[in-house]
């Protein structure tokens, strides 16, 4: 038995075991477990049993991530130096296809398994180029499991190679060979082309692996793109779509490399100094590439990349500029008695605020936590960084007086506002502590204790939050109002924040603190509804609140907390029956249905107020009945150039996308 436990993978083991523990009751029937209950998964079945271990999961967050893995692909041709360009294509029939004019995936037959080797790297497991040898020094993708799993997920798979005069064909499907390897033309070209169309759930189709209805989206593989393109200065990804009426089609092309990435990132804010800094070496065979600029607003903005895998949750690359960072300000600080004997060490978080920045490192074999590689666990990478971005920063700081000048002031600044704010946040607790109720007056609390059965509605003036006090279901359901519109927290720090009163009622409503001392674990309600007027001032107020939230509580959007109220802006009253509608399109579409022979009595509501409690409770509170939009953010940096765009001190950007945007009814990202 221990023996047949051994040839089992972890969950299988774990399966096993359970399967051999004894009944806990006397009478339970005894289960029979022999050898014809071990289950092998051949092939590619094991991707299909369990589909996110391996794209983390099967909505259109793991979709676009089979897209991600052929182009990296291509992109691993690029980084050894053969592929200058590559094309994406979204094609009508839902299928999605890569070409490359790289070297093109190897044709001959493979020595150990007597195939095509295209063939084996597309239909078995843990088979690439990136193992050991010479074939990819650098590479993003090596598990091996990247286009094996792409043709594991997919219903459809067609792969074309152009290699040595000639055009070889194969496809498959749902990772099973159709045809054998064979040769459909000539070409001068050399490169891969690689089509697949996922398997997607559907009443004609329910074996499928993906969730019914998603599509692939094309902003959301234009951002990643962009980022393949900024991170591998030279090459040429065009993205094109096809589904349209008037196919779309973006190109990007960086010769600037990551300098071009802090730009963009710094597009729609104001600048302390013209031209990124930009630092580069290589060492130990860790190639290292670290960009950054500061600007005018008051939150740092770094993303940290691995084999052109972004790694939001950091690691070792990180952890290395950062220290580095922090040393060489403190060190060209006291070197010029910027800071004074008496005065601390500035802190990592007073060198980063109002930062942008890109770390970038290539290696041979990184180790990534799990296939969707979140974080760069290796440690020798760290010292590397550390050393080689000290380095180059000193340097820069001593050839460069007026910008380090500006630098060590900005930072200065950022130290000052800490420590006001620490005095801040032990003044309101020394308040809570005397006081006989820490919560804030205003707020009409709910009486569960259990954070996730609770929400609690934001609610825009004293007039609306009567209305919600009155209609709400006490047991569960709180409700805060706000007077008027928050703070701007985009331009402005956190020692200022922190003195705003309807802001710092809401940080002691939800309980978890702010910026570095949130605790989610303090968190009071797992329902965070913004509810405001369905007006131009109430999206202005609502967008203040994401900005807060976004900036100094980003868990609670990360984790799915934040929800937006979505209250109806007519009641069209007609034979004494009411209807609530929630726009302009919806209304014309009633009175249309209705019919316009007898009185289509329509009022407009001007904002929450005019609502009764019933009202209120009936379209906008009661969960059976209510329409609520969820807060994501599935993408960080769109999310901060929204933000910025639309609160930050820039102008003429802002005019442009209200130009752009302006049938938009609602603001929202």
């Amino acid at each position: 038995m221990a023996a047949d436990l051994e040839n089992l993978d972890a969950e299988q083991r774990a399966s096993a075991r359970q399967e051999q523990a004894p009944a806990n009751e006397e009478n339970a029937p005894q289960q029979k477990y022999d050898e014809t209950q071990i289950q092998v998964l051949e092939g590619l079945e094991a991707v299909r049993k369990r589909p996110g271990m391996y794209i983390g999961s099967t909505d259109a967050r793991g979709l676009h991530h089979c897209v991600y893995e052929i182009v990296d692909n291509a992109i691993d041709e690029a980084l050894a130096g053969y592929c200058t360009e590559i094309l994406v294509t979204l094609c009508k029939d839902g299928s999605c296809r890569v070409k490359d004019n790289g070297r093109g995936f190897p044709v001959g037959i493979h020595p150990k398994m007597g195939r095509p080797a295209v063939e084996v790297c597309l239909t078995i497991l843990h088979a690439g180029g990136k193992f050991g040898g010479e074939g990819y020094k650098v590479s993003g993708g090596l598990h091996g499991v990247g286009a094996s799993v792409v043709n594991a997920l997919s219903r459809h798979m067609r792969v074309e190679v152009r290699q040595d005069g000639k055009i070889y064909e194969q496809e498959y499907n749902i990772g099973k060979i159709e045809y054998d390897l064979r040769v459909i033309g000539e070409t001068t070209e050399t490169g891969t082309t690689v089509q697949f169309w996922p398997d997607i759930r559907s009443e004609d189709n329910p074996e499928g692996v993906f969730d019914p209805d998603i599509e692939f989206s094309f902003d959301v593989l234009k951002a990643r793109i962009r980022e393949m393109a900024f991170l591998n200065k030279g090459i040429k990804i065009v993205l094109r779509d096809e589904r349209p009426e008037e196919p779309i089609e973006r190109t990007f092309h960086y010769e600037g490399g990551i300098r071009e990435f802090v730009k963009y990132l710094n597009k729609n804010k104001e600048v302390l100094f013209p031209e990124p800094i930009y630092v580069e070496g290589l060492k130990n065979g860790v190639s290292v590439e670290v960009a950054m600029q500061y600007n005018d607003s008051y939150s740092e903005n770094i993303y940290a990349f691995a084999n052109n895998i972004h790694t939001p949750e950091g690691g070792t690359h990180l952890m290395g500029f950062q220290s580095a960072l922090t040393r060489a300000v403190n060190d060209y600080g006291r070197r010029y008695k910027i800071l004074k004997e008496a005065d601390a060490n500035l802190k990592g978080e007073d060198t980063r605020e109002s930062l942008a920045a890109v770390i970038s490192v290539k290696m041979h074999e990184p180790q990534f936590e799990g296939q969707t590689k979140s974080k760069l666990g290796n440690s020798e990478v760290r010292p590397i960084v550390d050393s080689l971005v000290s380095e180059g920063l000193n340097t820069f700081l001593e050839e460069n007086p007026a910008v380090a000048r500006i630098i060590l002031d900005r930072c200065l600044g950022a130290a000052r506002a800490r420590e006001a704010a620490r005095k801040a946040r032990d003044l309101t607790r020394r308040k809570s502590v005397l006081e006989s109720a820490s919560l804030p007056g205003k707020l009409a609390d709910c009486t569960e204790r259990d954070p996730a059965k609770c929400e609690i509605f934001i609610v825009e003036g004293d007039s609306a939050g009567g209305s919600a006090k009155t209609g709400r279901d006490r047991h569960y359901q709180a409700i805060l109002p706000l007077r008027g519109k928050i703070l701007n927290v985009e331009k402005a720090r956190l020692d200022k924040i922190l003195i705003n009163q309807e802001i710092k009622n809401m940080i002691t409503a939800f309980g978890c603190g702010v910026g570095n001392e949130f605790s989610m674990e303090k968190l009071r309600y797992h329902r965070i509804v913004c509810m405001t007027d369905a007006d131009v001032d109430g999206a202005h107020i609502r967008i203040l609140m994401l900005t807060f939230f976004y900036r100094y509580m980003r868990p609670l959007i990360e984790n799915g907390f934040v929800y937006i109220a979505m209250p109806p802006l007519y009641k069209v009253t007609k034979n004494k029956q009411e209807y609530y509608v929630y726009d302009d399109k919806e209304l014309q579409q009633l009175l249309d249905q209705l019919g316009r022979d007898n009185k289509a009595e329509i009022q407009r509501y001007k904002g929450l107020g005019e609502m009764s409690s019933e009202q209120l409770w009936t379209t906008t509170m009661n969960p059976e009945t209510r329409t609520m939009m969820q807060v994501k953010m599935e993408d960080a940096m769109a999310a901060d150039e929204i933000i910025s765009l639309l609160m930050g001190d820039k102008v003429e950007p802002r005019r442009e996308f209200i130009e752009q945007n302006s049938e938009l009814a609602v603001l929202d990202f």
